[in-house]
Formats: C-alpha cells, structure tokens, sequence
C-alpha cells in the first residue's frame, strides 16, 4: 500500500476509493509486460494517468512516449497521421512524412477516444497490433515497428460493435486487460477531498487565500451527480476561487454554481432528430404491429382447431391465455368477446362464419394501411409532396419513390 501511495503522489492521484485503488493496481502489474490495455471510464475521470503510469513503470520508460486524441483528428487526416504518408500521396503532400507509429518505435502510443477511429483506420490499427507492420499513405512498403499500444474510451464499446461502428476483432486485441476507472460519483468518500485540493492549488496559482466550504456546502457537494466528473469538480473549484471574495461558500453560494442536472437522470445526446430516427422508430412499430398480427393469427387458427374438435370450454380458456399475452392484464373476459365473438352455443354454420371474418381480416395488410396514409396526407397537403413528406417523416425522395411504386 506505501507503494500505492507513492505512485499517487507521484502522478497526483487524489483519492482512497476501492475501486480506483484497484485500476492503479492492475496498471502497475501490467506494466512491466508488452500487453495491450483499454481503459475505460466516463470522459473526464482522469484516465490519461493509466498510460502515463505504465509507460513509466515499464521497460520502454526510455523511448519516446505519444498521446494521440484520435477524436481531434479528421477522418481525412488521421491515417496520415498515425502511419505517416509519401510524397504526392494527396493535395499537400510535398514531403514525405513520418507518422506516430514510426517516431514512437520502441515506446509507448495512448490512443485516446479510439471509439472514434474510422472503420479503415481500425483495420489499419489492427495489423499493427497482430505483427507490428503498417504502410504509410501512398506507399506499397511494409514497414515495422515496436510500440506498446494503451487506448482509452468512453464510448460503449459492446453497442458500438453492435451498431458496427467499430470492429470486435480490434476491441479484443486492445483489451487484452480491461482497465475502468469510476465515475467521481461512485467515489464519494473522495469528493471532498479532491475540492481541497484544487481550491488549495489555486489559492497557491492566483496568491489568495483558499476557500472551504461550511458543513451545508459539503452535504450539497457529496449529493451531486457531477456528470462532468473530476474535470467538472476542478473548473467549479477554479471559478469559485477567482470569483467569489468571501472564502467561506454556503451551501446557497454553492449551488450557484452547480448546473440543475436532474440529479443522477441520464443525459440526452443529440437533441435534434434527423430523418434515420423517425426511420427507426417506423421500423420499431411496424415489428410491433407484424407480431401483434401473428399472435392474433395464432389465436385465430388455434379457435378453428378447437373448434372443430367441439370443445368449446377449451377454445374460451386458450383464448383467455393468449388474450392475456397479447393485450395485457385487462378485462380478458370482455376481450375475449370482443375480439372472437364466440357464444356459448356455437352451430357449425356460425362457425363457418367466423372463418370467412378471418379471412377478410388476412386481406388487410400493412401496405394498404400505408397507401391509405399517403393518400390522405397528399390530398391534405394540396398533392404538394414536400409538406406531405414532413408530415408522414420521410424523405421527398422516399415518397416519390412509393408513389411511383403504388401508381398513386
């Protein structure tokens, strides 16, 4: 543990909490070895110290040490930058240059924000972690290097996959050992602790006498989410400090300065919708009305089975089951009138009714639901298709096609 401490002061590391004690831990065992790491975390929980302190613990602590945020880069840029390019390989090319993986042969590269690499670049990346060999931009040359590859992210590598926004044979290759550091939220013990020492560092900074916080102010600062972790708690710490003359701060005072999250509520990214998420939603309640219509098929030809059998008791208590799956816990009794019309006394020729009611039912489909609509939304915008499309939220391109395709 005196070596753990250490290490704190060393990188300043503020905190005692259990679980960044433990991702401190791991990154000094893995240190010493060539493995690849991913460090996880919300932004701003400080994981640009993991790498900084393997690399320093390691054998390569000699060789050079580069820090790559591949979320600053541009897409068109960054295979440039990270592999290097000839001359005349693209407009500006006017000399042959080296990129990261080739200075920093024999030391350590932190890859920061890797979730955002582009899907070329990570194909790239990964023959460098497979062999050690890449190809600068605009050259046919394999050429090798040695370095030790550290990325971190805050993205959800898991959906990311999912959503193939990033390859799963890359994600394994880099998290050969999974580093995740906690959010400043789940370390309340060390809250307050980190706001003295940062209104402690720019008291020293701005040559003024450092604040504290009375007894209220400290149960305010404990209960808050601090979405922006420890990069949020320093700014408010440095803000405080500068403006405020009095060196006492209220809880009143304190809450000045803490942004209204809605308490621990996840934030909303992208507030503005764009076409692909009413294209989303459109297929999420068409999934919705295809499976409602299979169980009410299934329920359907599950009745004329059993009515055939004469069984009628029956028939009403599978009825009363699949009512129950498919609308809920509501008055299934009721439901099961309204939706089969089954009387107690059912002929064969009510029974050969109902099939025919079924069969009108199978013509109904969800092309013709979808024609009527535009259809409707034609006529009430005057046949104008631009206002007809942003009314039923689709492309202008889309409702040409469907018109063409419906012969409307």
């Amino acid at each position: 543990m005196e070596n753990l401490q250490a290490l704190k002061q060393r990188f300043g590391i503020i905190g005692n909490d259990i679980h960044l004690n433990r991702a401190l831990e791991k990154a000094v065992r893995v240190a010493p070895t060539d493995i690849s790491v991913l460090v996880t975390g919300e932004s701003g929980v400080g994981k640009e110290s993991i790498p900084k302190i393997i690399h320093s613990l390691s054998h390569r602590k000699h060789a050079k040490y580069i820090a790559v945020n591949c979320g600053a880069i541009p897409e068109g840029t960054i295979d440039s930058e990270l592999f290097g390019h000839e001359k005349g390989a693209f407009t500006g090319a006017t000399q042959d240059r080296k990129g990261y993986f080739e200075v920093a042969d024999g030391g350590t590269i932190f890859l920061d924000e890797v979730g955002e690499l582009p899907l070329t670049t990570q194909v790239r990346l990964l023959r460098v972690l497979e062999n050690g060999e890449f190809i600068k931009v605009g050259s046919s040359k394999v050429l090798k290097t040695n370095v030790r590859i550290v990325a971190a992210t805050n993205v959800n590598m898991q959906y990311a996959i999912e959503k193939e926004k990033f390859r799963e044979d890359l994600y394994y290759r880099l998290s050969t050992v999974e580093i995740s550091l906690p959010a400043l939220r789940d370390r309340n013990q060390d809250i307050h602790l980190l706001f003295r020492k940062f209104a402690s560092d720019f008291a020293q900074k701005y040559r003024m006498p450092s604040i504290r916080l009375d007894d209220n102010a400290v149960n305010i600062l404990l209960n808050y989410s601090f979405p922006g972790n420890i990069r949020q708690l320093k700014n408010l710490a440095e803000q405080i400090s500068v403006i405020e003359e009095e060196r006492t701060i209220t809880a009143l005072k304190l809450k000045q300065y803490l942004p209204d999250n809605n308490g621990n509520l996840p934030a909303i990214v992208g507030g503005n919708k764009k076409e692909n998420d009413f294209s989303s939603e459109r297929d999420i309640m068409y999934k919705i009305l295809f499976d409602m219509r299979n169980d009410i098929n299934d329920l359907k030809k599950l009745t004329l089975d059993l009515m055939k059998n004469g069984n009628i008791e029956e028939v009403q208590e599978e009825h009363h089951r699949l009512i129950e799956k498919i609308y809920g816990n509501q008055d299934t009794e009721k439901t099961n009138v309204e939706v089969l019309n089954i009387p107690q006394n059912s002929s064969t020729e009510k029974e050969y009714d109902f099939i025919e009611t079924i069969e009108e039912d199978e013509s109904l489909s969800l092309q013709d639901k979808e024609i009527e609509m535009i259809k409707k939304s034609l006529e009430k915008n005057n046949n104008k298709r631009k206002l007809a499309a942003k009314e039923l939220g689709i492309s202008e391109r889309t409702l040409y096609r469907k018109i063409k395709q419906y012969d409307l």
